[in-house]
């Protein structure tokens, strides 16, 4: 099997490293010396040269002025942008505008598209539901107005939606009368939209968001069978890339600095005690590449073929797979960078605090490694092997 990317997808990695080649990790305050967010907007200037170098419109079909590219490509982007914390929601809005394009109607793709691949709109997703631990789409209730057939009425809370405050589109989904997932696009502004004010631990800024009898069209609302779910996996594969991008980024800051630091005379690298450490954190993103590529994979092939590719389990299986490795990978990877970094890794005048944070993040997104082994289980429960 040939496992190497195509010429586009490499195309797309380069431009990313061009354009956050120019980012600092610590360009903005310190989590740890910040009290609320750290910042109140996203970085408008990155988000402004990712417009430029077309990677917004990376996922976007050509009839919508975009590359056409796949989630694969996406991933390859969003690993780039996590080595070095770039604050833009390249996930939220490329995951929303590739499920809008799959699931959604074209007079909404049409208008939408465009101007999400030209940087002109945010847009982001309401993944977590009421708590963070029940599934997103019952948090919300999306009901047909008695006497209109094409409006509908939503009710309900999603906690911790990232960047709610500054996009202009927020995707949420609901579940209508007959039990179905649907998934809403509400402008932030909309009358009923109420945003409380949450910080992420990585210390950027999310929002509560309430909708109280928030009325929609027709053209608003996706209601195709499996949007919602494709979105879901979507993200959650997104967060593994930025999960694996960050590791690797961590890994090779604690290979520099223990090749550096001596004790009795030799870099402690030299030490083996410090070595097999290092080797495990990368076996680690080792088997968190190879799983984020599997899902990745399989959620190419099912844009390409409109369906579910092949697979022993269904594609959230493979998502749930790469989401453990993810979640435990990152969280053994900063761990072991603060240890072998000694104090230095404490300190707040050096990048690794914030690595720590925002990997404790991505950890917990969408779901820690035990609510995906959960998932797991019961799928394996469904779809015995062998």
């Amino acid at each position: 099997m040939d496992f190497t990317f195509t010429e586009e997808q490499q195309a797309a990695v380069e431009a990313a490293k061009a354009v956050f080649s120019g980012v600092a990790p610590d360009g903005v305050p310190s989590p740890a010396l910040t009290p609320g967010a750290v910042a109140d907007d996203i970085d408008r200037a990155l988000w402004a040269r990712l417009a430029e170098a077309d990677l917004l419109s990376l996922v976007i079909g050509p009839e919508h002025d975009g590359a056409g590219l796949d989630p694969i490509a996406l991933c390859l982007v969003l690993r780039e942008s996590a080595k070095v914390l770039a604050r833009v929601p390249l996930l939220e809005t490329s995951a929303v505008a590739m499920t809008l394009q799959r699931h959604g109607g074209a007079e909404l793709a049409s208008r939408l598209l465009p101007r999400i691949g030209r940087g002109e709109l945010v847009l982001t997703a309401a993944a977590n539901g009421r708590t963070g631990h029940d599934p997103a789409e019952l948090a919300v209730t999306a009901i047909r107005e008695p006497g209109d057939a094409t409006a509908w009425t939503l009710d309900g809370v999603q906690t911790g939606v990232p960047w709610a405050q500054i996009a202009d589109v927020i995707a949420v989904p609901a579940h209508a009368e007959d039990g179905r997932a649907v998934l809403a696009l509400v402008a932030r502004d909309r009358d009923g939209v109420a945003l409380a004010e949450q910080v992420s631990t990585s210390g950027e800024l999310f929002a509560e968001v309430r909708l109280d009898a928030v009325r929609i069209d027709d053209s608003e609302m996706i209601d195709a069978e499996g949007a919602w779910e494709w979105l879901r996996e979507l993200l959650a594969t997104g967060t593994c890339a930025l999960a694996l991008g960050l590791g690797e980024r961590v890994l090779a800051m604690t290979s520099e600095y223990t090749g550096k630091r001596e004790q009795f005379g030799f870099p402690v690298a030299t030490f083996q005690a410090v070595a097999v450490q290092a080797a495990d954190r990368f076996i680690d993103l080792r088997a968190m590449e190879a799983t984020l590529w599997q899902a990745a994979w399989r959620l190419t092939a099912s844009e390409k073929r409109g369906g579910a590719a092949s697979g022993a389990l269904p594609l959230s299986g493979d998502v749930a797979v790469a989401k453990i490795w993810a979640s435990e990978g990152v969280r053994r990877v900063v761990q072991t960078a603060q240890h072998l970094h000694g104090g230095f890794g404490a300190d707040t005048d050096y990048p690794l605090h914030r690595y720590h944070a925002w990997a404790k993040q991505l950890e917990l997104s969408l779901g820690p490694a035990a609510a995906h082994e959960e998932a797991l289980g019961d799928l394996l429960a469904t779809h015995p092997l062998g």
